[in-house]
């Protein structure tokens, strides 16, 4: 509506100004200035200077991907011919960083593609690369293409003189990099997110440029201002802002910064097209061509170049393992402290058996960095590098940078925090200690350590080789093999290091299972998906390349069901979960809970520390009812389950989706209603709580049980459940069964007319207030992961059914109840369903 509003106001305002000068025909205008020259003689005068003027006896040079030279307090740039129009990367990383907001040295910022133009004008332009459509230049529509899709000059520079070889121009780069440009500053969500704002110039200065064969490093202070906020804002921010320390001393905020420019190769790699049966990180454009009926959605994965030396081609060919011209490496940061640094290396170091799949050895290696090599930068992104990071955050992470061309990585920086280590030493003491006697204790031997330090390097690794989670990798392992001793330590608990497995929580003490059947480690899955993504298929053209893999992974999935990929972002498929084993999730619980239950009992005892104030003991324990809480999800995602099983329609048998059987949804409900409706009282160890929960606490196993039961009984799950009777008839489990059965094991003291303790009492409640919120529920927010409205389907009515059967057997079983508290909390519930039901009456 502005244009049209706009629009007119702009043609009146010139009506006016037509009007008054029609008035003032007769008189000589005024005249502000009268230029006697065009007015850009001055610009004509401007122009490239001698070479020997620009860059003086004075400058100090460097020869690399550009030549860099100094001459006193500038510093400039000269761009070879034959590097202009060629893509190429910059790629920021914080060298240094104030502390205070979860930022640390070594981490991405900021990448982009770029290229260099000659302007019109005596100029080089600095262009943004946006892929998103391409076409091929012999095409029409080609034109159509490039009109569509300009890429933005980011900076204007102008040319100060012409190379000596008249092959090159040289440009001032000087305030460029001094300024606060977004392709080599940061980008407005980290300003936002961090609550930073103008750059200042006189603290903000180039430290240092340097340049190498293939990528020139550039290193900058930037200085920002930065006002701390003291309260809350009135309403909540969809980007939500921390300060740094810095801010609240100083109002300022100080980052040494680090731009690599990197060449990308003049031919981008093949592409190797995504196949959603194997679990690859993926980039994606569209592709335009004067013979298509419909545009080509290009999705490929990401992953890195290897190719055998020339001189190994016919042998590679032949099958015979051959070592890559370039390897995969990957440094150590030495900030690292000594004694973690050999198992670091050995969790990288563990792929290489996984490459020998693809037909490469020592294709992938881990070295410590060589601090006397002058020449080496952690910045330099020729040098991938895990990271290691002075934080608190319990986690470590691997990403990648890629051709967006392509997805060829170019480089990796895994990021280590230094306080994985707590979050490694609870996983294991919670899901192992009950088995293996080295987990009972709050300080690991460093041996111990070091393997659980192993096993995620290699599955961080594994993210910067291109794999995502697999989270569906654990459920395509029989239960009952995860206490086979001999199958488990050959096999395995899960087939891909890539899962969210952790540990085998499953074995007893009597099985005797050593670590090697308890830790994961690179699988026949994590194998499989390397050869899939790094073996040639000997074609060059990316669409016959689609063919020959396609057929690659049905054989092998036919041949090898483990080898089955389960992305971590299905909501629905109770096989793709976190932190899960086995191919029975209430099986597998029932294992865990038993050790736990072994575990819980001991706990007092294997936290203690001298001069403990109980903290490690109140750590664990929530520790081990987090774990229980894990396994009560576990089994939920069963219930109004959808397996999804991707194919191509070349392979037979069962359909892409399907519902979860209906007999292992209805054992789910019966494992909830015995496990954890039933009030689990070994978590109830008063031994335990009187030291470290204060009773007007929250309770954490009511929690718990309300937490599940509020999900099962969710309006999107009720909705699935209906859906799927309707497309699969009586062979599913039914929304109407689905509620019996659960009301049956939360109001099982109506039958058996025994005492309702307060745990029961609240879960009962809670049963009530979910059935009540589903008789009206309240519109779905907008967006995509807003809930399906579920006001006029038979969820609404089968929650009122309920509802009203419930009452008749409350009202029933009042006048025979003997305990005062279960009487008064059955008139209340009462009163909660009629006022419900009939809220005017």
């Amino acid at each position: 509506m502005k244009k049209y509003i706009i629009i007119p106001a702009m043609l009146c305002l010139a009506i006016a100004v037509t009007a008054k000068n029609k008035h003032k025909k007769n008189e000589t205008p005024a005249t502000t200035t009268t230029p006697s020259k065009p007015a850009d003689s001055s610009a004509s005068k401007k122009g490239p200077k001698p070479y020997d003027k620009v860059i003086t006896d004075k400058a100090i040079t460097k020869n690399g991907l550009f030549t860099v030279h100094k001459v006193e307090d500038k510093w400039y740039f000269e761009i070879a011919d034959s590097l202009m129009n060629r893509e190429m990367m910059v790629i920021t990383r914080f060298n240094k960083i104030a502390g205070g907001a979860g930022k640390y040295a070594g981490e991405l910022e900021n990448q982009q593609t770029i290229l260099w133009e000659k302007g019109p004008n005596k100029n080089v332009f600095l262009r943004v690369v946006t892929t998103i459509s391409v076409a091929d230049s012999t095409n029409d529509i080609y034109k159509a293409v490039s009109n569509s899709n300009l890429n933005p000059i980011s900076e204007s520079f102008e040319i100060k003189a012409i190379g000596k070889d008249s092959n090159s121009v040289v440009i001032d780069v000087t305030d460029f990099f001094k300024g606060d440009n977004l392709p080599v500053s940061l980008g407005p969500f980290t300003k936002k997110a961090y609550n930073l704002s103008g750059q200042i110039s006189d603290r903000t200065y180039i430290q240092s440029i340097n340049s190498f064969p293939i990528n020139t490093e550039v290193r900058v202070v930037r200085t920002f201002t930065s006002t701390p906020s003291f309260a809350p804002s009135a309403t909540p921010s969809p980007f939500p802002s921390v300060t740094f320390l810095a801010a609240y001393y100083a109002g300022a905020v100080t980052v040494e910064m680090n731009n690599s420019f990197i060449l990308l190769p003049k031919v981008p790699m093949q592409k190797r097209f995504y196949d959603p049966r194997v679990g690859f990180f993926v980039d994606d454009y569209t592709v335009y061509n004067d013979n298509q009926q419909k545009v080509d959605n290009q999705v490929f994965i990401v992953h890195w170049r290897l190719e055998p030396k020339d001189e190994d081609i016919e042998k590679w060919k032949r099958g015979e393992l051959v070592e890559p011209k370039k390897p995969i490496v990957y440094y150590i940061d030495p900030a690292t402290p000594k004694k973690w640094r050999p198992y670091l290396i050995q969790g990288i170091n563990d792929w290489q058996i996984a490459f020998e799949r693809a037909g490469y050895k020592n294709a992938i290696i881990g070295k410590e960095w060589d601090e006397k090599d002058s020449s080496m930068n952690l910045e330099d992104a020729r040098y991938s590098v895990l990271r290691y990071l002075p934080s608190d955050i319990e986690n470590a992470y691997g990403p990648n940078v890629h051709d967006p061309r392509s997805g060829e990585i170019i480089e990796s920086h895994i990021g280590w925090f230094h306080n994985v280590m707590k979050l490694l030493h609870d996983w294991y003491m919670i899901q192992a200690s009950a088995v293996d006697p080295k987990a009972r204790k709050m300080e690991f031997d460093d041996e111990l350590m070091g393997q659980l330090i192993r096993f995620v390097s290699s599955h961080e690794v594994g993210h910067t080789l291109g794999l995502r989670h697999n989270m569906g990798s654990s459920s395509r392992t029989p239960v009952e093999k995860l206490r086979d001793k001999a199958w488990v330590e050959a096999n395995g608990h899960t087939a891909s290091i890539m899962d969210y497995a952790r540990f085998n929580y499953v074995a007893q003490p009597e099985d005797n299972i050593s670590e090697k059947g308890l830790f994961p480690r690179i699988g026949a899955y994590d194998k499989w998906a390397i050869q899939w993504g790094y073996k040639s298929s000997f074609n060059n053209d990316a669409k016959e390349d689609k063919k020959i893999v396609n057929k690659w992974v049905i054989d092998s999935l036919k041949a090898n069901p483990r080898l089955w990929f389960g992305t971590e972002s299905n909501p629905f498929d109770p096989r793709s979960q976190t932190e899960d084993l086995g191919d029975n999730s209430m099986k597998a619980s029932e294992y865990g809970i038993r050790n736990l239950q072994r575990i819980i009992v001991n706990l007092p005892e294997w936290t203690k520390e001298d001069a403990d104030k109980y903290d490690n003991l109140r750590d664990m324990y929530s520790q081990l009812v987090g774990q229980f809480n894990r396994y009560m999800f576990h089994v939920t995602k069963n219930v109004g389950g959808i397996y999804e099983t991707p194919k191509s329609v070349e392979q037979t048998g069962e359909d892409v989706y399907e519902p979860t059987p209906k007999s292992i949804q209805q054992e789910a409900v019966t494992f909830l209603n015995k496990q954890l409706f039933e009030t689990p009282s070994w978590l109830l160890d008063k031994n335990i709580l009187n030291k470290i929960s204060n009773p007007y606490s929250s309770e954490l196993v009511s929690n718990v049980q309300v937490n599940v039961l509020n999900s099962l009984l969710s309006g999107a799950r009720l909705n699935r459940l209906s859906i799927g009777s309707s497309r699969y008839g009586s062979s599913t489990y039914s929304l109407d069964n689905m509620m019996d059965d659960v009301k049956n094991g939360v109001w099982g003291e109506l039958h058996s007319k025994k005492i309702i303790d307060g745990f029961r009492r609240n879960l009962q409640k809670a049963w009530v207030d979910a059935l009540i919120n589903l008789l009206n529920p309240p519109p779905p927010a907008p967006g995509p992961m807003s809930n399906i409205n579920t006001k006029n389907t038979d969820v609404v009515s089968v929650a009122r059914a309920q509802l009203v059967a419930l009452k008749t057997q409350v009202d029933a079983a009042i006048p025979g109840t003997t305990d005062k508290m279960s009487k008064y909390h059955l008139q209340d519930i009462s009163f909660r369903i009629k006022k419900a039901l009939d809220p005017k009456g």
